[in-house]
């Protein structure tokens, strides 16, 4: 997504979640989700939100978001589950399909908007956003993430975007310079694994498809192409090809082992960098505040992620997560107060000094930019340009299918070469776009 403020400005919000699904199975079809037409005022709320890395600091405001919440709502008392992003979709569908044992609240990836939506999972929410008075300040951008055919179905809780993590005592021990293209990248990660071999040079992961997509774009391919919700895949194209070979090259034993890495996700890769397995990562703003309590803190720095040119910018993917209330809870005036309460300008700034999840109203977003140095790399990544997946209901399909990590897994692991698994790969997102009208 991209930021507007004076100090972060980006393309726009669309996005997603900054980490990755690694779980199997298709998502389940969803049955009679209708709304109960109750509407309880007391009584328990459950609440569904993603388990970080490094979970305690987020778990601490959010509890202090909570407490606020029971004591302005005599009678309600609220039940939070962290659950993991690995399963998000089979466990969310579900819910979809089971609305007595559904929670009231959950945090989803903004790229699933128009999947849950279509699913008939989420509850229209315009009249209590448009009366909301925080409301107002969001990023016109970001109201975008939880909107379709302009209806609004959740609030904007983050956004965020990654960029390239380094140590920089192994860069300074071993005399490397930062790497300013693709091509140095890879050719630092391989001489940083060759002088300590117990080292990832650079952490990547086969199911880590948004720290793939950067090399894919890098390189001007695209995933899909069309508008309006009908779109065509486009990750067999000459252009991408070249990306996606560019991202498995780095898997193997002059790197990150495929039987060791190709089965890693976002946050796998983020805890090899915070625990000192690896020298470079690809993280998010997100991922600050897990590497600042692993053993590296005080021995590293963050730049943006360099294009295929010298002092380009590879494209990120820019995204976040959004708060949604779900159209069968029986609580839904508490449900939309405890969302908002969740997503308060005052709880985004904790979320921020908490996790380094940038916030998003642009009045809160200056704040945070100007007393904290390391929003900068980030902040420059998504002024160069962010990308996002395709506005599509099928894209919640695509994503939870794994048919992208499927598609790195296969080639890292020798199965199939770059040409055949993105063939492969383009076929299942075409069925999906297809099926998706």
């Amino acid at each position: 997504m991209k930021l507007s403020a004076p100090r972060i400005r980006a393309a726009r919000t669309a996005a997603a979640l900054a980490a990755l699904v690694v779980a199997t199975a298709c998502a389940p079809q969803t049955s009679d989700n209708s709304s109960s037409g109750k509407d309880e005022k007391s009584g328990t709320l459950r609440v569904w939100l993603f388990q970080e890395v490094g979970n305690k600091p987020k778990e601490k405001v959010v509890d202090a978001a909570v407490a606020a919440f029971e004591k302005a709502h005599k009678g309600a008392r609220v039940n939070i589950e962290y659950i993991p992003v690995e399963t998000r979709a089979q466990r969310i569908k579900a819910a979809f399909n089971d609305p007595k044992s559904a929670p009231d609240v959950i945090e989803y990836g903004n790229t699933d908007t128009a999947g849950y939506v279509k699913d008939g999972g989420l509850a229209d929410i315009s009249g209590e956003f448009a009366a909301w008075g925080e409301a107002k300040d969001t990023d016109p951008t970001a109201r975008q993430s939880v909107t379709v055919d302009g209806k609004v179905y959740g609030a904007p809780y983050f956004v965020g975007v990654r960029a390239l993590y380094y140590r920089t005592d192994v860069f300074k021990e071993l005399d490397l310079t930062v790497p300013k293209t693709q091509a140095e990248l890879a050719e630092t990660a391989r001489r940083i694994h060759a002088a300590k071999p117990d080292l990832y040079g650079l952490a990547v992961g086969g199911a880590y498809t948004y720290g793939a997509m950067p090399f894919i774009w890098a390189n001007g391919g695209e995933l899909a192409q069309g508008k309006g919700g009908s779109y065509a895949s486009a990750i067999d194209s000459a252009e991408a090809r070249k990306g996606i070979k560019a991202y498995t090259s780095l898997f193997g034993d002059t790197n990150c082992p495929a039987a060791k890495c190709a089965g890693m996700g976002g946050n796998d890769t983020v805890t090899a960098f915070a625990s000192g397995k690896a020298a470079m990562a690809i993280g998010g703003d997100f991922s600050h505040a897990a590497v600042e309590a692993g053993t590296v803190k005080g021995k590293y720095a963050v730049v943006p992620l360099p294009g295929v040119k010298a002092g380009s910018v590879a494209p990120a993917f820019a995204g976040g997560n959004n708060l949604g209330v779900l159209k069968s809870t029986a609580h839904r005036t508490l449900a939309v107060d405890l969302m908002e309460q969740l997503a308060s300008k005052k709880t985004q700034s904790e979320l921020f000094d908490a996790m380094g999840f940038l916030p998003t109203y642009t009045d809160v977003r200056e704040q945070v930019a100007d007393r904290e140095p390391f929003v900068a790399p980030f902040v420059k990544t998504l002024a160069s340009g962010a990308r996002f997946v395709p506005a599509s209901p099928a894209w919640a399909q695509i994503d939870a299918s794994l048919v992208l990590p499927t598609m790195f897994q296969e080639i890292v692991s020798g199965k199939k070469d770059v040409a055949k698994a993105s063939e492969d790969a383009a076929k299942k997102m075409n069925d999906a776009f297809s099926s998706a009208g």
